[in-house]
């Protein structure tokens, strides 16, 4: 008599798979040209890893698309391309500086250039003809993204209405929309920080080294750790020292800070972020902090 097959246990990570699994699926199959947003961040290359699980043997049905403002750290680039190449995807870059050189938008006097991604998004959306925009957005990242439906509706001028998100009941999406208008979508909307870094140890997920504990010059600017580079800093009155720090979110160099940690491996994130009490965007995010309101006011524009 053969030994019981062992059942693989069902855990929390693994419910969270299938249902992000389920909506790429769903998206896949409601939409003619859906897109997925990769910057090389920890949630989208989760997304990406989802999207090649979801659909092998074939490769994901979605353009990767990166709206890169130029101030972006060139780790992080380096890792998105090589992604990019080990799963033969197809990626998008739409550069913010082509839209300043053409005077589209202007530089900011502060220098940051995350709020400027909205007017190269929206053309990218507009001109690609994509009809669906696949992100990370979490709900634990930020209060406003905590108003989003996993489907949800921007008119034909690319604005989100929190009035208008519809009701999502039964795991049903609805991705009707009108010519003119597309959907964004957010498979991992129910993820905690946690959980991705959770799913990251479970499956083996590479992800670029900036995460990671290491020593790195730095300045403090407004109570967070900077990295001096092309986006300016530090200034006259800013002292460079050697820190042991990790980035909890990366992005643009010019408003992503870096936090104190010796938080070298996955296990050793998991157990610092179970006893932190700040979300990764408000531990090291500058442009969120402009005001009370500055990714709802950003999001109702247009930014994802």
């Amino acid at each position: 008599m053969s030994a019981p097959t062992k059942e693989r246990a069902v855990t929390g990570v693994s419910v969270l798979e299938a249902e992000a699994i389920h909506i790429l699926r769903e998206v896949a199959g409601e939409f003619d040209k859906p897109a997925l947003l990769f910057s090389g961040g920890k949630d989208s290359t989760v997304l990406v890893h989802l999207a090649v699980r979801a659909f092998a043997p074939l490769p994901p049905p979605f353009t990767l698309v990166h709206v890169d403002t130029g101030h972006n750290f060139p780790e992080v680039l380096e890792f998105r391309d090589d992604i990019v190449a080990r799963f033969g995807l197809q990626l998008h870059v739409a550069e913010v500086q082509d839209w300043i050189d053409r005077g589209e938008v202007e530089e900011r006097p502060d220098g940051l250039r995350n709020p400027l991604q909205t007017a190269p998004l929206l053309d990218t959306i507009t001109g690609q003809g994509f009809d669906a925009v696949i992100g990370g957005g979490r709900r634990d990242e930020e209060r406003s993204r905590a108003k989003e439906r996993i489907f949800s509706i921007r008119d034909d001028f690319g604005r989100w209405d929190p009035r208008r998100q519809r009701v999502e009941l039964w795991n049903l999406y609805n991705g009707m929309h009108k010519p003119g208008e597309h959907v964004r979508v957010f498979p991992i909307s129910n993820w905690t920080e946690l959980d991705v870094w959770r799913y990251v140890d479970e499956r083996g997920i590479e992800l670029p080294p900036l995460y990671f504990a290491h020593e790195r010059e730095v300045y403090l600017r407004d109570g967070m750790w900077l990295t001096a580079g092309p986006w300016g800093g530090p200034g006259d009155d800013e002292e460079t020292v050697a820190k042991t720090v990790r980035y909890r979110t990366v992005g643009d160099g010019s408003c992503t800070g870096a936090v104190e940690s010796d938080a070298a491996t996955v296990a050793d994130i998991i157990e610092e972020i179970k006893a932190s009490r700040l979300t990764e965007r408000g531990a090291g995010r500058a442009d969120d902090k402009i005001s009370e309101a500055a990714m709802e006011d950003r999001k109702r524009e247009g930014y994802f």
